[in-house]
């Protein structure tokens, strides 16, 4: 992701994740496996970047794709990231003061569970994030296992690890769990739209897909 930062005009953030594969010119991957979450940032409106520098490394928890949250008052940061071991649940990190520092990841609810969370407010001021449907080992998998899904919820679901409102599955993968890089757009009369790939019909090659919908659609099939 790139976040927009508060602290100057044309001062961004940006943030990925490496396994020791590709970072470096040549392959510096350990054993066992260490995933490393990087940030890098840029005060000229992005044409030129800072040397990235390491916000978590791990060997136990593999923590990859991350997806920024904004806090409504906007003076705090949630990125939501894929555990990729498969041994934990998602994880969650929060920053208080622009990036410069981060908090220690922990786990998110099982209905955040999955990879490549991409968040969005809605007008109510609920948060809407689309990802891919992921549970860890040891965990009953649900019926929407390797689907993209839609969480609906609030800010202080993410700040207190709270399930959320819902779940819903946006539409069924008919091919393992190969789907789901998902973009979310907010409509001014807010509608939702999220768009992604996947295997969306059978014996057929993968393809792109929108999905509208709102809010107020969840809350009536929920009554």
């Amino acid at each position: 992701f790139v976040e927009q930062l508060r602290t100057g005009r044309g001062h961004y953030l940006a943030m990925f994740h490496d396994d020791g594969r590709f970072f470096t010119k040549q392959p510096q991957q350990e054993k066992p496996v260490r995933f490393k979450l990087f940030q890098t940032l840029s005060t000229d409106g992005g044409l030129t970047w800072a040397a990235p520098t390491v916000v978590a490394s791990s060997t136990s928890h593999h923590l990859c794709e991350p997806g920024v949250v904004r806090s409504p008052d906007g003076k705090r940061l949630a990125v939501l990231l894929r555990e990729n071991s498969r041994r934990h649940n998602s994880q969650i990190i929060f920053s208080d003061d622009e990036g410069k520092t981060w908090s220690e990841h922990r786990s998110l609810p099982a209905s955040l569970n999955g990879d490549r969370h991409t968040g969005r407010y809605l007008p109510d001021g609920r948060i809407f994030i689309s990802f891919r449907s992921r549970q860890p080992g040891g965990i009953k998998k649900p019926l929407h296992e390797g689907d993209w899904v839609g969480w609906l919820g609030t800010w202080d679901d993410l700040v207190s690890a709270k399930e959320g409102q819902y779940v819903v599955r946006l539409k069924d993968n008919k091919r393992g769990a190969d789907c789901a890089y998902p973009g979310v757009e907010v409509l001014p009369d807010g509608t939702i739209v999220t768009t992604t790939y996947g295997h969306w019909s059978a014996d057929q090659q993968p393809y792109i897909l929108s999905v509208r919908l709102k809010a107020q659609e969840l809350d009536a099939l929920a009554k």
